[in-house]
């Protein structure tokens, strides 16, 4: 209902706005009489009508009207003034609005963030072999639900008291858990919990890097790590990777950090041999750096366990990077970081500045889920259902595009297949689109030349969609 307001007075008409969702009628009269005031339709000093003719002007009660003309009172944009009735108690505001095309003032951090160049994982199609899926299938719904309801009571009980790091319990359990199954060197003090990887790279970034400093990382590499380190204004040097990971040769001797996922390559999948470890151990001793070693696929090992942690061999120059967002579901957001004591006490300091502690009921539940064995288990089960994908993959790739170089990778959720010479991603690319599928190009991934190649995710597909979206790209 639009109803407009008699004019008796000298005022001009007042239109009663549309409603907001789920907002109450006298709000909506406030929000009215409110934009009549700032725009100067209702003048400074000027009468309103009595409550019962502007009620019956604007189609509402005598009491709505009243509560919407007793919050404007309180907030001054009118006064009574005893027989003389309500009248206006502000001058127009006039604001004046920036055009909808005015370049919004942004810092030189958000601009460079912006320019990061992270992926648009949209499109609908028939068969998606994109990588990041989601793959609700496997999660532990049942054990994941039951951990939260113990420790619900727990969170509720700890009455806001904060521990930057995380609660000691889960520092802990995540301790005992990368020392036994990750070949870590840890303590519970060493131990930050984070939202994820993507909140580690950018805490530890802030922390290490500014405009005038390097930050290195493999090529190609993660999107993410690469944005948010380059937000910093950092120079970032990207250095090449070849069939047995990054060369370290090839890095730059002034870098403050190096990003690196010697486990488990990313994109290629590669595990960074003993002798590559050890050169990259000494270089970062050598020029005071830090590697910041991400750990993102360990858990999800199928072909054989994946070597030990960098952060074993050094943890003094190895600061260790996990999630497990991947391994038990993207919305528990629980992450961790690893790293020298003196390096912890200063996220310790500067983390209230952004988040200032993870959720504690999530982390309480992290715990319950490492200790009670309910993840050793949730994971033996996991790796057979992702081992059998990976060999559905090859084997269909083998059969139908046997051109393609798909080598088995020992973890994480997807292949590497390096293209025939001589066909370019983006022919790839678009008859896959005419068919109906989704692939991830590897050349946004790569600051340098790199040969062609796809990624082909597998761990949310069913091995009969698998193996109809390879048909669908010979």
């Amino acid at each position: 209902m639009e109803a407009v307001m008699p004019d008796p007075d000298g005022l001009n008409g007042v239109t009663l706005l549309p409603a907001l969702p789920g907002e109450a009628l006298h709000t909506r009269v406030a929000r009215t009489l409110r934009d009549a005031v700032t725009r100067g339709v209702l003048s400074e000093g000027s009468r309103l009508p009595g409550h019962r003719r502007l009620a019956a002007a604007l189609g509402v009660s005598r009491n709505t009207v009243v509560d919407a003309v007793a919050g404007l009172e309180a907030e001054g944009y009118l006064r009574v003034q005893g027989r003389s009735g309500t009248v206006v108690g502000v001058p127009a505001m006039h604001a004046s609005v920036a055009a909808p095309d005015a370049p919004l003032p942004l810092s030189a951090w958000a601009t460079r963030a912006l320019a990061g160049g992270l992926f648009d994982a949209g499109g609908d199609y028939a068969v998606d072999f994109r990588v990041g899926q989601p793959v609700p299938e496997l999660y532990p719904e049942a054990a994941w639900t039951a951990a939260l309801a113990r420790q619900a009571g727990r969170a509720v009980q700890s009455h806001g008291a904060f521990d930057p790091l995380g609660p000691l319990e889960t520092r802990r359990a995540l301790a005992a858990y990368l020392n036994a199954e990750r070949g870590a060197r840890v303590t519970p003090e060493m131990v930050m919990l984070t939202g994820g990887t993507q909140s580690a790279l950018d805490a530890l970034a802030r922390v290490f890097l500014e405009p005038g400093r390097v930050a290195a990382v493999e090529d190609p590499t993660y999107p993410g790590a690469r944005a948010a380190l380059a937000a910093t204004g950092a120079a970032v040097r990207a250095v090449a990777v070849d069939d047995c990971g990054l060369r370290p040769g090839a890095l730059p001797p002034q870098a403050t950090v190096l990003y690196l996922t010697p486990g488990c390559q990313y994109p290629t999948t590669v595990a960074l041999p003993a002798a590559r470890r050890a050169e990259l151990i000494a270089w970062a001793r050598h020029g005071n750096a830090f590697i910041l070693e991400d750990d993102y696929a360990a858990d999800l090992h199928h072909t054989a366990r994946p070597p030990s942690v960098m952060q074993g061999l050094a943890p003094d120059r190895v600061i260790l990077l996990g999630s497990f967002s991947k391994s038990l579901a993207p919305v528990t957001r629980s992450g961790f970081l690893v790293a020298p004591p003196p390096v912890v006490r200063v996220l310790a300091g500067t983390r209230p500045l952004t988040d200032r502690a993870p959720g504690t009921l999530d982390a309480l539940a992290l715990a319950d889920v490492l200790a009670s064995g309910a993840y050793a288990r949730h994971l033996r089960r996991v790796r057979q259902v992702i081992a059998h994908r990976q060999e559905v993959l090859l084997a269909a790739l083998a059969a139908g595009l046997p051109e393609w170089q798909a080598q088995p990778a020992r973890s994480g959720l997807h292949l590497y297949a390096r293209l025939p010479p001589g066909l370019p991603e983006q022919q790839v690319l678009r008859h896959a689109a005419r068919q109906g599928v989704a692939l991830t190009p590897v050349a946004p991934l790569a600051a340098g030349v790199h040969p062609p190649a796809m990624l082909l995710a597998f761990a949310h597909l069913t091995p009969e969609t698998i193996r109809a979206g390879v048909r669908r790209l010979t």
